[in-house]
This record gives structure tokens, sequence and C-alpha cells, in this order.
């Protein structure tokens, strides 16, 4: 005689509980390292980090512009590789987003991509290497870069 497959029962029905344990220690320790100052991007935006460089006794802020290709999104440990060409040779640097070396970040041009890591853009060069860019299209149809 066949037996009938017996389903699963549920004995609770599903609610959302609040952080509890550890993953609520973990919170209240990492909720105040967490910037609220940053502004929103993702992969394939051209990026300006404005980093605070030591020098000796003085501090100095540089710019490092380049592509976002890879973002990670772990609480206090939100980090980001920027990657850009200097001088025909590709330079990679990751910034941890809570970092307080990190003084700004500008999004310069907002990048359209279908993935969330760009690491294939490493063999790439020239113009293989551009990422499309998402137009801002005018009520009369005229993107603003080709208004003379």
């Amino acid at each position: 005689m066949a037996t009938t497959k017996t389903k699963y029962r549920r004995t609770t029905k599903s609610r959302y509980v609040g952080l509890s344990g550890l993953d609520a220690r973990m919170a209240l320790i990492e909720n105040p390292m967490l910037r609220k100052d940053l502004p929103e991007f993702k992969s394939g935006d051209t990026v300006k980090v404005h980093v605070k460089i030591k020098e000796g006794e003085k501090e100095r802020i540089q710019i490092y512009e380049g592509v976002v290709i890879a973002r990670s999104n772990r609480g206090a440990g939100k980090s980001f590789t920027v990657r850009k060409m200097s001088h025909g040779v590709g330079v990679e640097r990751m910034f941890l987003a809570s970092s307080p070396k990190v003084a700004k970040i500008e999004v310069a041009e907002v990048g359209r991509v279908r993935r969330s890591k760009l690491y294939y853009l490493r063999a790439l060069e020239g113009k293989a290497a551009r990422i499309d860019r998402e137009l801002d299209v005018t009520s009369d149809g005229v993107t603003p870069s080709s208004k003379s």
C-alpha cells in the first residue's frame, strides 16, 4: 500500500522577531561607527574619494578618482574598491566606508552596469573598458550634453 506524503506543519506563525542575542550586541557596537554622511553609489559609478594623507606633521587631502568595481556591505566593515588608470597602469584601492581617513565621497558620474563586481575590467584596455553612462533627458527630449 502506498503511503501518502505528509507535509510539514508549522507550529507557530512566522513573524519578525527583533535582533536577539549576539546580533543585538553587535548592532549596539556597530551602529555608532556607521557613517550617515556618505552618498549612495553603486558599482560602475565614477567617484571622487577625498582621502586624508599624513606627511610628517602635516595632513592634507588627496582626491582619488576612479570607477567603483566592487562593494561589500557588512555593517561597520563596509568597503568599496575603486580602480583608476595612472600613466597607463591600472591601480586599485580599497576603502573602508567608516574609516576616518575618508573625508568625503563625491559621485562624479553614474554608470549603468549589469554586474555587482566588475573584475572583468582588469583585462580590458582603452575603449573596451568604458562603462555606459546614464543620460539625463530633459522634457524637450534633448540631452544637456548636446546643447550648445
